[in-house]
């Protein structure tokens, strides 16, 4: 399995503070939000890493460098415009070859990690798997409308929400 990190964002709602410096790069407890990600990652043992980078990229690069800080190897992906996240796996189609992989956005962050997701996924073995979150306001999140236990479909801030379960940010997929 590899992981596959998204940080190739402008940034622009967290204006002024990414007028200096790449929003994956901001401080949380002295610490910039990407590292918290990769050592997400680490822990669930994935070690191969591609990391999708846009306009930051040399800083983000500078910052992360190779990854072995984490026991990781980091491939860097340019993508030349935010296209969504669609895009981005299909840049990476390369890099991913035919593994399955987690697909986790790299201004998350996610207090108990992503270990036991992963080990789900790995046991089960469906085709795609989303993290999801109870929230108060879903309509201003991506939302997931849900039959019978499973995702049947994913609608971006809905006026009307189908569910209180957003979209956190973090999928996995087989090679499928």
């Amino acid at each position: 399995m590899k992981a596959l990190i998204l940080s190739g964002g402008k940034g622009t709602r967290l204006r002024p503070i990414t007028h200096t410096f790449a929003k994956q790069l901001v401080p949380i407890a002295n610490k910039p939000i990407l590292f918290y990600g990769l050592e997400t990652i680490s822990q669930t043992g994935i070690k191969e890493v591609g990391m999708v980078v846009g306009e930051t990229k040399n800083e983000i690069m500078q910052t992360v460098g190779d990854g072995s800080k984490w026991n990781l190897k980091i491939t860097y992906i340019e993508q030349e415009a935010p296209l969504g996240l669609a895009h981005a796996v299909k840049i990476s189609e390369e890099f991913i070859k035919n593994d399955d992989f987690v697909m986790y956005l790299g201004d998350n962050l996610i207090k108990d990690g992503i270990k036991e997701l992963v080990n789900e996924f790995q046991n089960t073995k469906p085709n795609a798997q989303i993290m999801l979150a109870k929230v108060k306001n879903p309509e201003a999140f991506g939302v997931a409308e849900l039959k019978n236990g499973k995702v049947v479909r994913l609608v971006e801030k809905p006026k009307i929400p189908p569910s209180e379960y957003a979209l956190v940010g973090v999928y996995i997929f087989d090679k499928n």
